[in-house]
């Protein structure tokens, strides 16, 4: 699944590196450095309410996001960055809840993207596996056609964020490399019914130049 598209981390106690892909492609790859520009959302909130037939997001306190995604001044534009915000939560709560099929995000995902989440997420749920730390998103671009569809590419800095087992609590705390920073390329049509930007499909890739500091 390419929703931390390619979250590269041991998911067993035997070193066993597996790639978690989010939606889509390789591996994942860390973000840009924002400009000054008034930002989407620094630092923000884990949970969010339900809103406009939004479900709701819930994460645990031990989960923190810097979204690094200047405002463009554009209202389609803008509100592509916005979803996209809450889609990424949304794949996280899944994580935390251990269902593979969490209305949250499919809520934000259909087709093969929601196809290869819920594979990506059922690999957390197999290896009794959740997420903890911090994560930071940036160098966004985003473009939005006439035809009512949408791309956007960002980084992700993994580099503070790590598995925890919940059996054990244990968490496997790994060491900042190139493969931290990974990149990613969603495209996404607006769905007039839900009034969102939903993502249909994700492509990652781990270690990318692009992303790393």
């Amino acid at each position: 699944m390419n929703r931390r598209t390619a979250f590269l981390t041991t998911l067993a106690v035997t070193t066993t590196a597996l790639t978690l892909t989010a939606c889509g492609s390789e591996e994942p790859d860390a973000p840009a450095k924002g400009s000054g520009k008034e930002t989407l959302s620094t630092a923000s909130a884990s949970s969010a309410p339900a809103s406009d037939g939004r479900p709701a997001i819930d994460l645990p306190s031990d989960l923190s996001y810097t979204f690094d995604w200047p405002k463009t001044g554009d209202k389609e534009r803008d509100s592509v960055l916005a979803d996209s915000e809450q889609s990424i939560k949304a794949v996280d709560q899944a994580i935390v809840n251990q269902n593979a099929l969490d209305k949250a995000y499919l809520y934000y995902y259909e087709g093969e993207a929601a196809s290869t989440t819920e594979k990506f997420v059922q690999n957390y749920v197999d290896h009794k596996a959740g997420i903890t730390g911090s994560y930071r998103f940036y160098a966004p671009e985003v473009n939005v056609d006439k035809d009512g569809t949408a791309s956007f590419s960002y980084c992700e800095d993994q580099g503070k964020a790590y598995v925890k087992y919940l059996e054990t609590d244990k968490i496997e705390e790994t060491e900042v490399t190139a493969k931290s920073y990974v990149s990613y390329h969603t495209s996404l049509r607006r769905d007039e019914s839900k009034g969102v930007w939903v993502i249909q499909e994700i492509v990652s890739q781990s270690g990318s130049k692009k992303c790393r500091p």
